[in-house]
């Protein structure tokens, strides 16, 4: 006689869930200096991308300043929200994940989509006794997001008082981390209180601007030194051309091209 079909569904279920195996288990945030927060749980990243900070160009101010308040987050002392902004391919994501490693400070890396998510994170870090960065990159909203306003809870304004270990550094293209609407937009003058309001929340405002070509060559050079690599400035002007313009990252990538030409030899 056929099984009825609960039971069928039962088998079912449980075949499903020995083809998809164990869940990992969840990262001990007291254990390990890099993690990633997916909206429900946080894992361990075993092997983070990080660039030494002399690797860095142009961006000495910058630098010094993140440095300083990272490196006050690092002692247990008051340190501000950071936002990093401008060009693209500047290092602004980079440069945070290395003055963290150099300031031995715990990163923790969320997306942007999981800002509802984070006051969870916070009940889990508040107990645990070292600090922690709270990194969320390439953030950017549209118009009048009510993301805008979680945000802003989330920096100052909100019922619960942030754990005074935890700091966010944010990164984006936009000065005020949102798109700018159409001048005629209803909304237009909602979205412009949004924006002030947003920033005026950071206590740490870093912008990071196009290099010109002497400070873009330094860029390449101190790339292709840590590969023993000599630099012909005619052709990493005639790469940059090529690519649209200068920018650190332009500058990685000629690096990346020499160890290609390099290895096809």
């Amino acid at each position: 006689m056929p099984e009825d079909i609960p039971t069928a569904l039962l088998r079912i279920a449980h075949s499903l869930d020995r083809l998809a195996g164990s869940a990992p288990p969840e990262a001990d945030p007291a254990a390990g200096m890099a993690f990633r927060w997916d909206g429900a749980a946080l894992h361990a990243v075993d092997s983070p991308s990080v660039l030494p900070t002399s690797r860095f160009a142009g961006v000495d101010q910058q630098m010094e300043a993140l440095s300083r308040n990272i490196g006050a987050l690092a002692n247990g002392s008051p340190a501000h929200d950071m936002l990093l902004w401008g060009a693209r391919g500047m290092g602004k994501s980079a440069l945070v994940r290395a003055v963290a490693a150099e300031r031995q400070v715990a990163l923790v890396q969320a997306a942007g989509d999981a800002l509802a998510s984070l006051p969870g994170l916070f009940a889990r870090l508040a107990a645990v006794p070292r600090p922690f960065l709270l990194f969320v990159d390439d953030l950017a909203f549209a118009g009048a997001d009510p993301q805008v306003r979680t945000l802003r809870s989330l920096l100052d304004g909100g019922i619960a008082e942030r754990p005074a270990n935890i700091r966010l550094a944010v990164t984006s293209n936009h000065r005020h981390l949102v798109e700018r609407e159409a001048a005629d937009s209803r909304h237009a003058r909602d979205a412009a209180d949004d924006q002030l309001a947003l920033v005026d929340r950071f206590g740490l405002v870093l912008g990071f601007h196009a290099p010109d070509q002497h400070t873009y060559l330094e860029m390449v050079r101190r790339h292709l030194d840590a590969e023993g690599l000599p630099l012909d400035e005619t052709d990493a002007i005639a790469f940059a051309l090529s690519r649209g313009g200068r920018s650190g990252r332009t500058a990685w990538h000629y690096r990346t091209e020499l160890l290609t030409r390099r290895a096809a030899t």
